[in-house]
This record gives structure tokens, C-alpha cells and sequence, in this order.
């Protein structure tokens, strides 16, 4: 399979000049472009928060932690005094980092439901709600990331297959079509559980007419 270097690089490559396009087209401020670009290059780490020593799911829960620590300090930011809300923060990190990453490490197994484009659709549901609703970003932002990790997340899945099939041998590894696949068959509960919380998720997020007038504005 590809590496974390590899994943980042092409992931970043193809998602810069997309979201680029996004703000030449007026699609999309620059400020918006830019946090597309970052979606689509963290989208590309997405499928590896599976493999227990991987990069990519360090950074990840480094990045939720921080989330999760941000998002307390600015809700109990009025009602407690600020080195409480200082040791909130850092707990509700540490929280993140330490007892779920653990539990997440545990329950999930490498190349199985997460590495899926099932996945890729829960990555994208479960980001848009929260630069909506959390973040504050407006609807057609928070759609417009998730979608760019979506892409990011797919880019991934491909390249892994791609680098299942060893050109200079002419053989096809037998980790070829663990990658890009619609779920896990093996785990039919997780996908069960998948199926539902992509719901959730699109539930909690915000409507699509936003995008859906600037896409039509394109046309002649």
C-alpha cells in the first residue's frame, strides 16, 4: 500500500487546484478554498486512523482533541473561572487523546470497514454537521468541506489499490481490492452501524441550496 508521504503528497496535489478552481469559478471565497484544500489533504489520512501505528491517526486525534478541548473552553468560557476552564480544556484533550484513542484502537482492525467508501460518506457526514453547527461555518462551507474529504478519503482508497498491483512483476498483490471497496462485508454490523449513523449525520446537517443555486448559476 501507499504511505502516509504518498497519501498527504497526492491527496494535497490534486485537492489544491480543485478547490482552487472552486474560487476562480466563484464558488467559493478564499478563505473557503483554502480550508477545501486542508479538507481534501486531511481527507487523504482519513482511511489509515484504523492501523494502530499509523501517522495519520495520531494527527487526526491530535486534531479532535484540540476540537474537543476548544469547543468546552468556549462553553463553560462565562461560567467558570479561567484556569478552571484551562484544566477543562486540557482534560477533555487528554480524554480524547489517551482513554478514546485507546478504545477506538481496540474496536477498529486495519483495511476493514473504516477503509471503505462507506466510511468516506460517514468522514463527510459527521465533518459537515460539525463546521456547521460547531464551527460556525455557514451551510454551503460545511458542505463544501465535506466533500473535499470525501475526495481526499476516495484519492486514498485508489492510490491504495493502485500500489496493490506490482507493475515491474506483473502480479496483483493480494492486498489488491481490500482498498477500494463499498464496505466490509466481514463486518456486517459495523456496516449496519455505518448505514445508521450516515443518516444521523445527514440529518444534523444543514440543506444543500446553497450549492445547489451556484452550481446552476454555472451553467449557460
Amino acid at each position: 500500500m501507499a504511505d502516509f508521504k504518498t497519501h498527504v503528497s497526492v491527496a494535497a496535489a490534486l485537492s489544491i487546484p480543485l478547490a482552487a478552481g472552486t474560487y476562480f469559478f466563484h464558488l467559493a471565497s478564499l478563505t473557503d478554498a483554502l480550508l477545501y484544500a486542508l479538507a481534501g489533504t486531511l481527507g487523504g489520512m482519513l482511511p489509515d486512523i484504523d492501523a494502530d501505528e499509523s501517522i495519520a491517526i495520531r494527527i487526526v486525534f491530535r486534531l479532535f482533541g484540540a476540537l474537543t478541548a476548544a469547543v468546552c473552553g468556549w462553553l463553560w468560557f462565562d461560567e467558570l473561572l479561567i484556569w478552571h476552564v484551562l484544566a477543562l480544556a486540557l482534560a477533555s484533550y487528554f480524554v480524547v487523546r489517551i482513554p478514546v484513542q485507546w478504545v477506538f484502537e481496540r474496536l477498529t482492525d486495519h483495511r476493514g470497514v473504516l477503509h471503505s467508501l462507506l466510511a468516506n460518506v460517514l468522514f463527510t457526514v459527521v465533518a459537515v454537521p460539525i463546521a456547521y453547527h460547531v464551527l460556525g461555518l455557514s451551510a454551503k462551507t460545511a458542505w463544501g468541506i465535506g466533500a473535499f474529504i470525501f475526495f481526499g478519503a476516495t484519492v486514498h482508497l485508489i492510490l491504495d489499490e493502485v500500489y496493490s498491483i506490482d507493475l515491474s512483476g506483473m502480479r496483483v498483490k493480494r492486498s489488491f481490492g481490500t482498498a477500494l471497496k463499498l464496505t466490509d462485508w466481514k463486518e456486517p454490523l459495523a456496516s449496519l452501524i455505518f448505514v445508521v449513523a450516515c443518516g444521523v449525520g445527514y440529518w444534523l446537517s444543514p440543506g444543500l441550496e446553497a450549492w445547489q443555486q451556484s452550481l446552476l448559476a454555472l451553467t449557460p
